[in-house]
């Protein structure tokens, strides 16, 4: 890299690699009751001063309770029959990290969309930090896009850049200018 180098992996350079079990184990069982729907007894798994980070639609939660309030039950209110499927898991230490989807039916409103009855893929990512023995922080992306665009919303109004993947646009070029 030319120029200074930005401090990288600042939060997991002192990752406690003893811990990795401990947080696999505290994962799993979050995803159990997630995959349950649980919401009202869901605080097992976090820490009482629980984060939660979404990307722009998801909004950020602080504590359990607007985990609950403004995640979980909006989310099921929306969609039901859900089911997540970790596609992929990492754990080094307190850290945890996975992507996947969720499977769900639309069954309520959802950005303004009233319930269609669809079933929908929701991908996601999630980055979990554990800490005595509970969730403490989790940074998540969900593609909302990608939800909307089967929802029959297309919120990037054509402009997407799958638009040159099927080559309808010409991709611009940092020499051209554009």
């Amino acid at each position: 890299m030319k120029g200074s180098r930005p401090e990288q992996a600042v939060l997991t350079r002192d990752a406690d690699l003893s811990k990795t079990d401990e947080t696999r184990a505290v994962i799993e069982g979050m995803v159990d009751g997630l995959n349950d729907h649980r919401i009202d007894d869901i605080g097992e798994f976090f820490a009482g001063s629980f984060r939660w980070m979404g990307n722009q639609g998801c909004g950020v939660k602080r504590g359990l309770r607007e985990f609950q309030d403004n995640w979980q039950r909006p989310f099921q209110a929306a969609f039901k029959d859900k089911v997540c499927v970790d596609e992929a898991r990492l754990f080094m230490g307190e850290w945890a990290a996975a992507f996947g989807r969720q499977e769900a039916t639309h069954a309520g409103e959802f950005m303004g969309i009233p319930a269609t009855g669809k079933r929908v893929t929701i991908r996601y990512m999630d980055f979990w930090r554990v800490e005595d023995g509970r969730v403490a922080d989790n940074w998540v992306m969900v593609d909302f896009p990608h939800v909307l665009a089967q929802l029959g919303r297309d919120v990037f109004d054509g402009q997407g850049w799958e638009a040159f993947d099927r080559g309808e646009r010409i991709p611009p070029n940092p020499g051209d200018g554009g």
